[in-house]
């Protein structure tokens, strides 16, 4: 009854599309094909989730990415067709608190195993300064809603640790929703994890002996790291990558980079580079990039998260002197 209500649901939304009646133009054909005979088929919120799906579920799954390569997460609008694929998937892959509209049609929808990766490890609330600087304030509360997830960093896939800690839960529950491939799913859990212990111990080695422990980035998405490693992150703007710096803030950092020694300001792929571009001339400093990897596009310095993460890492190193 529950399949063929969300069929039925799927067949009305495509005529009103061909009818033109939706006023939507996201009713043209979306690059998700129908899954494989017998495959597990899910539907991911973005690119970090994607990956875990992919490396999880192997050739066992078909797995769909609501946010397309170069387009900004954050502001992604799920068009009608990809409700419908959200509503005829086996399992939704999701980071609640990332992007609000996803979090919103995942709410409403019935799909029948909700994956919330926010909950299969422990979030924080994060500034725009995290880290070392960042212990001076700890009274601070950088978070106005107490709600579950609001006014908390979602940026956790950055962090290999916690990243392996999302990967353990989603493991799991691809055990639960498709028990006929549990062991496959077990066993390549497994060897993800372990390629994500491999990964920390290059950033945790490659970044102790750095000359300085502050970087500034235009997106405050590298916290987790930064805690993780012994770093400071000095961020222009805070959690929205869109979102416009005072001049306070602009002079504070200019001030701070004279003070630590900074060498860069660090800027990513999918955001327009003018502010780090601006600060940086103003304070005579270097700009790179400093990839979130929140997308994989012919301009990332890589092909996958592992390698991305690699490029993230030497950049680090150059910017911090790293011996």
């Amino acid at each position: 009854m529950n399949v063929r209500r969300r069929h039925i649901s799927g067949v009305a939304i495509a005529v009103a599309c061909a009818l033109g009646l939706t006023g939507l133009t996201s009713c043209t054909t979306d690059s998700a094909a129908a899954a494989g005979a017998g495959q597990f088929d899910v539907v991911a919120s973005f690119y970090p989730m994607a990956f875990l799906a992919e490396r999880i579920g192997g050739g066992h799954v078909h797995v769909t990415s609501l946010t397309k390569p170069g387009q900004e997460p954050h502001d992604l609008e799920v068009s009608v067709r990809q409700r419908v694929r959200l509503e005829e998937a086996d399992a939704v892959l999701y980071l609640k608190g990332l992007q609000p509209t996803v979090d919103e049609v995942v709410a409403q929808s019935e799909a029948r195993t909700k994956i919330d990766a926010a909950a299969l490890t422990t979030l924080e609330r994060h500034g725009t300064e995290v880290g070392g600087h960042a212990a001076e304030h700890d009274g601070d509360d950088h978070g106005h809603d107490h709600g579950e997830t609001a006014g908390k960093d979602p940026h956790i896939w950055l962090d290999p640790v916690k990243y392996a800690e999302v990967a353990r839960g989603v493991g799991a529950a691809f055990e639960k929703a498709d028990p006929k491939h549990a062991a496959d799913y077990r066993r390549n859990t497994a060897a993800l994890v372990g390629e994500l212990g491999e990964l920390d111990t290059r950033f945790r080695e490659g970044l102790a002996g750095t000359g300085s422990k502050v970087f500034i980035t235009t997106h405050a998405a590298f916290g987790y790291l930064a805690e993780r490693y012994g770093l400071t992150e000095e961020a222009v703007s805070g959690l929205d990558p869109e979102s416009e710096p005072s001049v306070n803030r602009v002079k504070d950092l200019e001030t701070m980079a004279r003070a630590d020694g900074v060498t860069t300001v660090f800027y990513e792929t999918l955001v327009s580079d003018r502010t780090a571009r601006t600060i940086a001339k103003d304070a005579g400093l270097r700009t790179d990039v400093l990839d979130p990897i929140e997308g994989i596009t012919d301009s990332s310095r890589g092909t996958d998260y592992f390698s991305v993460q690699e490029a993230n890492l030497k950049a680090l190193q150059t910017a911090l002197g790293a011996k």
